[in-house]
């Protein structure tokens, strides 16, 4: 391919200016230029009001979703600075509003500052309004209202302002996020409520009021917790929890290296324990995080480390019995943890993890102070707990037991000691010839072992009509041994696409040992029957197979058709006639073709297993469920369905009927 004329040279460097620095790479800053982008950017709004509010500014914020997807906060705080700045030489709205990295919250010595705050970069305010189609600016204080109007990232207009009356002081934004920075902004509902109670959750007291639009006006929803995380955990935990909620408190200071600035950390966890719920939660300044980082770390040391203390001293493990692991502990734990540093290192602008050491440190710590001190004032509830750790660590390891147990048993190797009965190999290990040929009986299995390829063709037989896996549960599908030897041939395991057994599965496609798996039945109603049910029960374990285009049918032939020296083929009733035609005026035998375990080799061989002349059917539904629900009309319990099919499709097959 020629190469482009093109130079990288001095002129090749450019640099985005003003709003062009997030309207062309908005996912630097809201982490995503889809709705995941749109979500946070209204995050970033929201979360200035929140931080008026938790420094005791205001105690309700309004957030109006708009039916044209535009979004409107209203706050009740001090109102944004808007007067000239002899620092900066600007405005302090053209500042907030038109500067990334411009704010009140970088100086932390400085009186009017936030001590805890959820926006630090001084990002979000400006990025926000880069990103917007529109917005408008409504603020109030010091006796005045201010107005001033942004289009497309820029000055729509100089700051306008007027006495008022109104005697609270506040910033309502109103706002619609672009299209042409977003790929969508229809921000769904469910995420304003969800964030909405999430911030409810962490911030005591503070009453948010969500008004919707819809087509028959404004809808209202209310978000608060008076006592903040200790009811959020009694709402979630119920009436019947294993404990009752704790709540505990504290404040460090630290810093995360010795040459970095000293910093304050309020730490609180409200908990208890549970053996029908679990939940863990973890939010800093109010922002949930999502991945947790810090506190996250900082539980999983501390419970794991107490818990096995506490078992270890009360001789609570078996003998020679491994310590517990968190998985066993977060099974049936409830806790929200709510932490606030006057610094904090997020591990991105989207605030999902933080990483600062010394939270993970000192909260470490706190939490094996108190559940220390817990346990030994509350012993009834230390022997609780202990116990339902124990009962979910032994069952964890009695499934992972289970699990591997069946993994061998499926997908183990098929040497003499474990050999399949009756199945019989190839020569070849090469995966990509290998043919698995599932046919219909011993004597199937006897005219196909004589008529196929022993370098790449094996088969195994399918004794009788084999369990509907359809209906069946699983304990029974896996106690059937026709079952488990097809899938022990195969060599991939199974997939177990059930909550309840979500343990046994052990599929792997590269354990395939197979570049075809042929199903081979006769071709009357008996072997119809079979092929389905093999299907189902392929279909049910390993779905996959038939997706990726492993799975074919072996079509048998329906008419054998002789004239002269020639012999013909018929598949079809349509074939066979045209078979007639072809053969014209000369005498000819017809006869329906018999079994496959009555047909000669050559003829096997000729129909069903050379790859110059068979005929097989690729098995991939273009539409898995549509093929589940064929399946469960046809098979399942479905019998509603199953009687509307026979009415409607029934007298296509009364050809077929085998009745005298």
């Amino acid at each position: 391919m020629p190469k482009k004329n093109t130079e990288y040279g001095n002129d090749s460097i450019s640099q985005l200016k003003g709003a062009d620095r997030v309207r062309k790479r908005p996912a630097v800053i809201f982490g995503s230029d889809g709705i995941v982008g749109c979500q946070h950017s209204i995050f970033e709004i929201l979360s200035n009001s929140i931080d008026e509010a938790r420094e005791g500014h205001g105690d309700n914020i309004i957030i109006t979703r708009y039916k044209d997807h535009s979004i409107e906060i209203e706050d009740f705080g001090r109102g944004i600075p808007v007067d000239y700045n002899e620092r900066e030489k600007r405005y302090n709205w053209d500042l907030v509003f038109c500067e990334l990295y411009a704010g009140g919250k970088y100086n932390t010595n400085n009186g009017e500052s936030y001590e805890y705050s959820l926006g630090l970069n001084g990002l979000g305010l400006c990025a926000t309004q880069y990103s917007s189609e529109y917005m408008d600016v409504e603020i109030y204080r010091d006796s005045m209202k201010y107005n001033v109007r942004f289009e497309k990232g820029e000055i729509a207009g100089e700051l306008q302002k007027e006495p008022t009356n109104r005697k609270k002081t506040g910033t309502k934004i109103h706002w619609k996020p672009d299209l042409d920075v977003f790929t969508d902004i229809n921000v769904p509902l469910e995420y304003y409520t969800d964030v909405l109670k999430r911030q409810a959750v962490v911030n005591d007291g503070i009453l948010f009021i969500l008004r919707n639009e819809t087509d028959k006006g404004f809808e209202e929803q209310q978000f608060k917790y008076q006592n903040g995380i200790v009811d959020y955990v009694n709402e979630l935990a119920g009436e019947d929890a294993l404990t009752p909620v704790q709540c505990w408190q504290g404040e460090r200071r630290g810093r995360d290296r010795e040459d970095k600035p000293e910093y304050k950390v309020k730490l609180q966890v409200a908990m208890c324990f549970s053996n029908r719920f679990k939940i863990a939660e973890y939010y800093h300044n109010s922002s949930f995080l999502e991945y947790g980082g810090s506190p996250e770390k900082a539980v999983k040391s501390a419970y794991v480390s107490m818990i096995d203390a506490y078992l270890k001293q009360n001789n609570k493990y078996l003998k020679n019995e491994s310590k517990v692991t968190f998985q066993d502990i977060e099974d049936c734990l409830i806790l929200v943890s709510s932490s606030f540093s006057t610094q904090t290192s997020y591990e991105n602008q989207t605030k999902k993890a933080i990483t600062n050491k010394f939270i993970a440190e000192t909260m470490t710590e706190f939490l094996k102070h108190n559940l220390e001190i817990y346990f030994v004032e509350n012993p009834e509830d230390a022997a609780k707990i202990a116990e339902q750790v124990l009962i979910n660590k032994r069952s964890r390891e009695n499934a992972e037991k289970t699990r591997l147990n069946l993994k061998k048993k499926l997908a183990g190797s098929i040497d003499i000691a474990n050999r399949v009965q009756k199945f019989v190999d190839c020569r070849s290990k090469d995966t990509s010839v290998r043919e698995i040929y599932i046919v219909e009986g011993d004597s199937a299995l006897g005219a196909c072992k004589l008529s196929r390829d022993s370098e790449y063709q094996a088969i195994i037989p399918v004794r009788g009509k084999i369990l509907n896996c359809l209906k069946a549960e699983y304990d029974k599908i896996f106690k059937n041994d026709i079952i488990i030897d097809i899938i022990k041939v195969l060599g991939c395991g199974v997939e177990v696409k059930s909550k309840l057994n979500k343990e046994l599965s052990s599929f792997d496609l590269d354990g395939l040992r197979w570049n075809k798996v042929i199903i081979c039945t006769d071709a009357d109603v008996d072997g119809f029957q079979i092929r389905t049910l093999i299907l189902t029960m392929l279909y049910r374990l390993v779905p996959t197979l038939i997706e990726e285009g492993y799975v074919y049918i072996a079509e048998s032939p329906l008419y054998e058709i002789t004239s002269k020296d020639k012999t013909w083929f018929a598949y079809s009733e349509t074939e066979k006639l045209e078979c007639i035609k072809e053969i014209g005026s000369a005498k000819y035998k017809i006869q329906r073709s018999k079994g496959l375990g009555e047909n000669d080799p050559d003829m096997m061989w000729m129909t069903t297993m050379n790859p110059e002349t068979r005929r097989l059917i690729a098995v991939k539904p273009a539409d898995v469920e549509a093929t589940a629900n064929m399946f469960d009309v046809m098979l399942g319990d479905n019998l509603a369905a199953r009687k509307e099919f026979i009415a409607d499709f029934g007298h296509l097959y009364l050809d077929a009927v085998d009745v005298s």
